[in-house]
């Protein structure tokens, strides 16, 4: 039967991920709009988004924090562009995000001392094959797999290499154990719902030693530059961003951060993602007609949640088929004001991709499971007719 209770807020999209609970326009009142944000204020409002994010996430002292352009894709080319070449590299990939990487390395930075560890949707490549005495490039959590890395084991201590891990979907739901990561990348708008455009670019001191200290055979913009006389640009990590912040976004992730030590911080927001995943888990332990994408329990990403769809019936069909299918029962649960924008992501296996990251509420997320189980009958009845 068609459930009569709808969730509160049917945004479950993985990126831009759902506001925090409570947020309204009001919040950002405080934004200096219209003013520099080179001076005072803006200067201010920058540090402060740095000293908050390290507080909350539990960022070393000696790590370097900045803000940079172009959301998590910008973190990730800055470094790679600026890092790589002085040894070889290790790239590891288990969806499209990863893989991403893998063609900016092969085929932009066109490196010659590369080796590409892959694995199939679902599946985590065997990380033991991964040389940390080589510089090593990887996500933490797949967005479009719902794949996670489980725990950093497989990181020497002593490593020689540097590890440069894509963040966005984990930071603030998942322990990043920042002594084995030398550079950490995300963007507001993932876990903490905030707005577009910003990067955040997190580097160790090994990192900033290997940037004072080598310079890339290819030339780099502007955009990519950190340092200057072969000295780091301390003012990026201190609020001077390399080109225009919005002091809107700005003021959107402070608020963001302070609804997070509301929450009990890094503990609070991993516990409310674990829960939300919970909620998902118990609800496919007892449904036929779907499972997780991550094969593994211990690699199912408490974020991005990817499920495909098992029934029988919908395996019959061609890849074509299958892929229209879902999106009808996607398209069907959006008419209903439901959930919006579950789909599977265009380059993954057909099925559904439910965020459950830290500004979910899990009632939200146990109101719309009956409405899941109403829409897949829909559909198979539309399709069996």
């Amino acid at each position: 039967m068609k459930p009569t209770v709808k969730p509160a807020n049917p945004l479950f999209s993985s990126g831009p991920c759902a506001k925090r609970p409570g947020w309204t326009l009001e919040n950002l009142k405080d934004a200096p709009l219209g003013r520099s944000h080179r001076a005072k204020v803006g200067k201010a409002k920058l540090k402060e988004a740095i000293e908050k994010t390290r507080n909350v996430l539990g960022i070393p002292g000696d790590y370097r924090i900045g803000i940079v352009p172009a959301s998590d894709t910008g973190a990730v080319e800055m470094a790679l562009w600026s890092l790589l070449g002085a040894r070889g590299v290790d790239m590891v990939a288990w969806e499209s995000f990863g893989s991403g990487w893998v063609t900016d390395v092969t085929k932009q930075l066109k490196l010659d001392d590369v080796r590409t560890i892959k694995a199939d949707y679902g599946l985590l490549p065997d990380m033991t094959q991964i040389d940390s005495d080589r510089d090593v490039v990887f996500t933490w959590n797949g967005t479009t797999s719902g794949v996670r890395v489980p725990n950093a084991d497989w990181i020497k201590d002593d490593r020689a290499g540097l590890t440069i891990c894509d963040a966005t979907s984990a930071a603030f739901a998942m322990d990043l154990p920042f002594e084995k990561l030398d550079v950490v990348t995300f963007s507001w708008q993932k876990v903490m719902g905030g707005e577009a455009a910003h990067g955040m670019l997190i580097l160790s001191p090994r990192a900033v030693e290997r940037l004072e200290n080598y310079s890339p055979a290819w030339p780099l913009p502007k955009i990519f530059r950190m340092t200057k006389g072969g000295k780091l640009i301390e003012g990026i990590f201190e609020g001077a961003t390399i080109n225009t912040p919005s002091m809107l976004c700005v003021e959107d992730y402070l608020d963001a951060l302070a609804w997070a030590e509301t929450v009990g911080g890094q503990k609070g927001l991993k516990e409310r993602a674990n829960n939300n995943l919970a909620v998902i888990a118990d609800w496919v332990a007892k449904t036929d007609w779907v499972d997780f994408l991550a094969e593994e329990p211990e690699t199912r990403s408490n974020t991005s949640v990817c499920l495909k769809i098992v029934d029988p019936w919908f395996e019959a069909l061609d890849a074509d088929n299958q892929g229209k299918a879902a999106k009808q029962m996607v398209a069907l649960l959006d008419s209903e004001d439901v959930a919006y924008d579950i789909g599977a992501y265009r380059d993954a296996p057909a099925g559904l991709r439910i965020w459950a990251g830290s500004t979910i509420e899990a009632s939200d997320l146990e109101l719309l499971m009956p409405w899941l189980d109403w829409a897949f009958a829909e559909l198979k009845a539309s399709f069996t007719a």
